[in-house]
This record gives C-alpha cells, sequence and structure tokens, in this order.
C-alpha cells in the first residue's frame, strides 16, 4: 500500500515540480527542522534511511540548489544539512498540490473511524519495539 500511495503520489511530483518522492521527504523534513537545517544522521534517523543512502542523495539535490551542507560548529566531522530559496520555493509550490493527491488516493477513501485508526496504529508502530513493553 505505500509503494502504490508514493507511485501515485510521486508521479505528479516529477512531472509538475520535478521533484521525485525522496526529493519530496527529504525538503518536507528540513522545512519543518528549526533553522530549516539538521545534521545528516538526523535527517536519515527521520527519514529512516542509511546515512550512506542520504548522503548520496543530498549530493544530487546540492547538484541541483535545492540543499547546501555546511560544517557543524559543534562537532566538527558532523555536517548540516540546509533547504536553500531554491529548495523552499520548490516545496511551497508543491505541497499543496501533494496534500491534495494523498487526500484524493488515499483519505478519502477512508471513514473517519478508519483513519482514527489508521493514526493510531501509526503512532505505535512509529513508537517501535523497544519502546512498548512486551504483550502479556
Amino acid at each position: 500500500m505505500f509503494e502504490l500511495l508514493v507511485t501515485r503520489t510521486g508521479r505528479p511530483l516529477q512531472s509538475r515540480f520535478g521533484l521525485s518522492a525522496a526529493d519530496y521527504a527529504v525538503l518536507a523534513e528540513l522545512t519543518r527542522a528549526p533553522g530549516l537545517r539538521l545534521r545528516v544522521v538526523e535527517l536519515a534517523e527521520e527519514l529512516g534511511w542509511e546515512k550512506s543512502r542520504v548522503s548520496h542523495h543530498l549530493a544530487r539535490m546540492a547538484r541541483r540548489g535545492l540543499v547546501d551542507r555546511e560544517g557543524c560548529s559543534s562537532d566538527r566531522r558532523g555536517v548540516h544539512v540546509r533547504v536553500t530559496q531554491a529548495g523552499c520555493a520548490a516545496i511551497e509550490a508543491a505541497a499543496p498540490h501533494h496534500v491534495d493527491d494523498v487526500r484524493r488516493l488515499f483519505l478519502d477513501h477512508l471513514t473517519p473511524h478508519q483513519v482514527a485508526l489508521l493514526a493510531e496504529i501509526t503512532d505505535v508502530l512509529r513508537e517501535g519495539p523497544a519502546r512498548r513493553p512486551a504483550p502479556s
């Protein structure tokens, strides 16, 4: 189901705005972060991606001017990734259409009870097995 949703919402992102679903995910995380930036390791954790995948994807996005990297003042080995003005403009243009597509392709097909149940299940799964008590 997730892959189907990503595919169906990703096509319009690519054709209308030149953003892949992965680009959108990165920009969404960065624009929610304080100062529009995160450490690369934090971004990887938020996305649930391997650090190498994040690094390779950020390099492609940086070449397109959507993000840039800057050193971390508190840790010389750390690197922050920051959304650029072009990146902000890209997600600001795409977000309303993407939200409409998700609603039209997914949420509009569910009852309010199903949406509430999905939110509850999502919260449990996002917590992860390490944070939940074992069933008795």
